[in-house]
């Protein structure tokens, strides 16, 4: 299987391999996330004998014998036998003096449950064997708040730590290295869906259609993905109703505090903000500010940031009973077909027009780099109404607006006076005006505008 994307971390974790003085990094990031699968790939790149364990939630006499088992394969020993994971993990540590050794703990809050003071032993041996052995050790978990607290100053493993990964989803270029055989459009289209989760993304078919693929994997009953969701989010949260009730709200547009407390039954404020957090740091929700008033609390908005679930709230989760009992063609055409091109699509790729903007910025492609991106907060004194413009970055110069649209026509210049009248009436002094367009321009361009097509997002 092909491995994709995540040059940044792979170049990270192989810098500390051949470090000398770097001994410990932590890895973690939510479910499906790809952190196993980085950490072996970087194993087969690296040529160094190496132990790659996955701890099971079972007793430490039983992880114990599991992982000797693994240990005796790897030097060719006879079969070992250790007392527990302390006396196992010293020995390895003693053998990491003789040779360079690659120890990888994957799961590692599940031993940590059962084996008191783990934390505290690791932090023994990493102080006792510094700059004695060519010991490198990487612990890895999914559950973000567990592997977090490892850092704390409060933790015994604080300061130890010489390299932290918290991985995220990809975007949505490294994304798109999945179904290359697709068109451009069909990218972006298929990203809105799967969003930048690799495990989601493997399990795309090249042979079939969008659309199939779609039915294929979560808009029919027993899809692969039907349950994704619902089963992560009991994974991690103990009331579920309450996230239901939230992600509803969401899904539908509500994005305000107020508003997403109006529309749900959540029981009370403090119990929602509480959801809330929970789904900031479990990286499916985010709290964004406009980037004009980034301290104004009520102004600030929440959003479902992981595609997937975003998709399963808006078509799946409210529709489920109509889907298991109708054709899925029928269902699809119905309760998802209309709406997700006319408006999920189009929402999704104004979040991969950032998302462009951004990796320009970083590889300094832009005639301006900006320190700031994304949505800008106005009043408009002529119809007395408020918004927001969705992309709009800041720099020394000051603001570029950029409109993004995913239509089937041309943008025209009809369309970007009209765009550029409604920016300066809302009061947003843009120096220069930019539009992405997925189906190219039918206008004049001159120096105060930007003109991007749907083909050089994908360069």
């Amino acid at each position: 299987m092909k491995f994709y994307g995540r040059e940044k971390q792979k170049g990270q974790l192989h810098k500390m391999f051949q470090s000398d003085n770097k001994m410990a990094a932590l890895i973690y990031g939510r479910r499906r996330i790809g952190k196993s699968e980085l950490i072996k790939q970087c194993l087969r790149e690296a040529q160094i004998k190496s132990i790659y364990y996955e701890c099971k939630q079972t007793t430490e006499l039983n992880n114990a014998e599991s992982l000797s088992e693994i240990i005796s394969d790897t030097f060719g020993y006879p079969k070992l036998a250790f007392g527990g994971i302390e006396e196992l993990l010293r020995f390895l540590f003693e053998q990491s003096q003789k040779e360079k050794l690659i120890l990888v703990l994957d799961e590692y809050p599940y031993l940590r449950q059962n084996i008191k003071g783990l934390d505290s032993i690791l932090q023994s041996l990493i102080d006792r064997f510094q700059g004695a052995c060519m010991m490198k050790l990487i612990v890895c978990g999914s559950y973000v708040d567990t592997m977090k607290s490892l850092l704390s100053e409060q933790n015994p493993l604080y300061g130890r730590v010489d390299l932290c990964i918290d991985l995220k989803p990809m975007d949505y270029y490294e994304s798109a290295l999945f179904y290359q055989e697709f068109s451009d459009e069909d990218k972006v289209r298929l990203y809105s869906v799967f969003g930048g989760i690799p495990y989601y993304n493997r399990l795309i078919d090249a042979a079939l259609s969008v659309r199939e693929n779609i039915i294929e994997l979560i808009a029919s009953p027993g899809a692969r993905l039907e349950n994704e969701v619902s089963m992560y989010l009991n994974s991690e949260i103990s009331k579920i109703t309450n996230a239901n009730e939230v992600f509803e709200a969401l899904a539908k547009g509500f994005s305000r505090y107020k508003d997403i407390y109006d529309q749900s039954h959540v029981s009370s404020a403090p119990t929602l903000a509480d959801v809330l957090d929970k789904l900031i740091r479990m990286d499916i929700v985010k709290k964004e500010a406009p980037i004009n008033d980034e301290f104004n609390k009520r102004k600030a908005g929440y959003y479902i940031s992981d595609n997937l679930s975003l998709f399963y709230y808006k078509y799946i989760f409210r529709n489920s009973s109509r889907m298991n009992v109708m054709d899925t063609d029928l269902f699809f055409d119905k309760y998802i077909l209309e709406d997700f091109e006319t408006k999920h699509v189009p929402h999704i790729f104004e979040d991969i027009c950032r998302q462009y903007l951004i990796r320009m910025n970083r590889k300094c492609r832009l005639s301006e780099p900006f320190e700031k991106i994304g949505k800008y907060y106005y009043d408009d004194p002529v119809t007395r109404t408020n918004g927001e413009f969705d992309i709009v970055t800041k720099d020394d110069k000051g603001y570029i607006f950029y409109e993004a649209k995913f239509r089937k026509d041309p943008i025209t210049d009809a369309i970007i006076e009209k765009e550029i009248a409604q920016v300066q009436r809302a009061g947003l002094a843009a120096y220069r005006y930019g539009f992405i367009s997925k189906s190219g321009f039918f206008c004049k361009n001159n120096k105060c505008l930007i003109l991007i097509d749907l083909k050089d997002l994908y360069a």
